[in-house]
């Protein structure tokens, strides 16, 4: 497994409380500079990789248990919230879905941890998963079957976002992605105990050595792993990621 060449020496712990579909994306438990991290990796080319958040009538999923349903011989392998959301649930920023837009791209700065800029889209499309700054999303107009904007960025070009200090005292949950600069890689991690922002984009750039990472949220940062016997539950949610496989036949649970 890919992910698991690549976080060697980390300190793996992982389990495995679920088989999961052949050649499937999967989630590690990971130790690194005194913090525990899990990690979820997905081959944009090979595994079918989207966003969540309307469902075939027309309301919001809200929950991962919810995508399970509507997956008919498919079930999720992982997934996790995936940017920031009003209270209704529906996306702060830039948001399509099967290649049709929700949400326009918002650019300009703004309160909170969104609009911390630089902030940035993930941007998936048939073969390729990418991590993009909001104005360099912008001026390069790529053609994405699915996107999320959420911010801040953790890591641009293989530096930390300015604003992070390394003596931060604000510590969250956190979740995010990080993405190669070929788009061939997306790793999804979420921290298993309340870090600083310096904190967490120095997992992506120093332990995975993802040149663009972007953080999705804290406080309802939530994951759903089965192959970890884990399912975070808590309020609906808004947009949320994640790779479904065909499991034989099987129908999910609930």
């Amino acid at each position: 497994m890919r992910l698991q060449l690549a976080l060697a020496g980390l300190g793996l712990a992982a389990g495995c409380a679920l088989a999961l579909p052949a050649g499937a994306a999967a989630c590690e438990d990971v130790e690194h500079a005194g913090l525990s991290y899990t990690v979820c990796e997905a081959d944009p080319a090979t595994d079918d990789l989207r966003l969540f958040l309307t469902d075939e009538n027309g309301g919001l999923y809200g929950s991962f248990q919810a995508i399970d349903r509507e997956a008919g011989d498919q079930r999720l392998v992982f997934a996790m919230n995936a940017g920031m959301y009003h209270p209704d649930r529906r996306p702060v920023g830039q948001y399509l879905e099967n290649g049709e837009e929700v949400m326009r791209l918002v650019t300009n700065p703004g309160p909170g941890n969104f609009g911390m800029l630089p902030n940035g889209v993930f941007c998936i499309d048939d073969d390729s998963a990418r991590v993009i700054e909001t104005l360099r999303y912008e001026a390069e107009a790529p053609e994405c079957l699915y996107a999320t904007q959420s911010g801040p960025m953790l890591v641009i070009d293989g530096e930390l976002h300015p604003r992070f200090l390394p003596d931060s005292t604000s510590r969250n949950i956190r979740n995010g992605v990080g993405t190669t600069e070929a788009g061939d890689r997306a790793v999804f991690v979420i921290a298993n105990q309340p870090v600083t922002f310096h904190e967490f984009g120095s997992f992506f750039r120093d332990a995975l050595e993802l040149p663009q990472a972007l953080y999705f949220d804290g406080n309802v940062s939530r994951l759903h792993a089965p192959g970890l016997g884990r399912s975070d539950f808590g309020f609906a949610m808004g947009p949320i990621v994640g790779v479904l496989a065909p499991v034989d036949g099987a129908r999910p649970d609930g």
